[in-house]
C-alpha cells in the first residue's frame, strides 16, 4: 500500500514538473516571437528606409521649377562650401558641400504613396513650393493634400500628398562627395540653411 503511494505522488510530482517545463517552455517560445516579430519590424524599417534612398535621384541636371526666386543675399554664397549637417541620404552627414544654387521659398515635409507603388513615405524632406502641382501663392497648411510634380524618387512625381509641415527658408541644391565613398552627388535637391554649417 505504502508502495501504491509512493508511486502515486511520485507521478503527482513528475506531472507537475513536466507542466512547469511546459509553461514555461510557452513562455520563452512566446517571448522569442514577440522579439523576432520585434526586430523584424526595425528591419522592415531599416530596409524601407534604405529603399527610400536608393531610389532617390542623388544627382540632377540642375534644373529648377519655374518661378523658383533666387535668393539676393544668401548665408551661404553660391561656388562656396559648407558641412552637411543632415543625413537625408547615407553618407551625407559631414560631406563638405559645393553650394551650386540659393533660393527663397517655401520648404514643405510630405508624406505620399509612389506612382508605383509600394509602401506609404512618411515625413520626405523637401519638396519646395514650387513642385507642386497648383500651389498658389499662399503657403500650404499642414495635412492639405496636394498633387507633387519633384521626382527626387521614383514614384514621386503626380502622387498624391498630404503636407506635414511648411516653412518659409533659404533651399540650397548642392554637389557633395559622401562620406561613405563613391561617386560625387551633383545638384542635389534640397537641403535648407539649418541642416548646412560653415566650414
Amino acid at each position: 500500500m505504502k508502495k501504491k503511494i509512493s508511486v502515486g505522488i511520485a507521478t503527482i510530482l513528475f506531472a507537475s514538473i513536466l507542466s512547469a517545463c511546459g509553461s514555461n517552455t510557452e513562455e520563452a517560445e512566446q517571448e522569442n516571437n514577440t522579439e523576432m516579430n520585434a526586430s523584424s519590424e526595425e528591419r522592415m524599417e531599416n530596409d524601407h528606409a534604405e529603399m527610400d534612398h536608393a531610389n532617390m535621384d542623388h544627382s540632377s541636371s540642375g534644373e529648377v521649377p519655374e518661378g523658383l526666386k533666387e535668393a539676393e543675399n544668401p548665408t551661404y554664397k553660391v561656388g562656396s562650401q559648407a558641412i552637411l549637417e543632415t543625413d537625408h541620404m547615407e553618407g551625407m552627414k559631414g560631406a563638405t558641400a559645393t553650394i551650386v544654387g540659393a533660393y527663397e521659398t517655401t520648404v514643405h515635409v510630405v508624406t505620399y504613396t509612389p506612382t508605383t507603388g509600394g509602401d506609404k513615405v512618411e515625413g520626405h524632406k523637401w519638396v519646395i513650393h514650387e513642385e507642386i502641382k497648383n500651389a498658389g501663392e499662399d503657403p500650404l497648411e499642414a495635412g492639405s493634400e496636394v498633387t507633387l510634380e519633384a521626382d527626387h524618387m521614383e514614384g514621386m512625381n503626380e502622387a498624391t500628398a498630404v503636407i506635414e509641415s511648411a516653412e518659409e527658408t533659404t533651399v540650397y541644391m548642392v554637389d557633395y562627395t559622401p562620406t561613405n565613398g563613391g561617386e560625387e552627388v551633383k545638384n542635389h535637391k534640397w537641403v535648407t540653411e539649418s541642416e548646412l554649417s560653415p566650414e
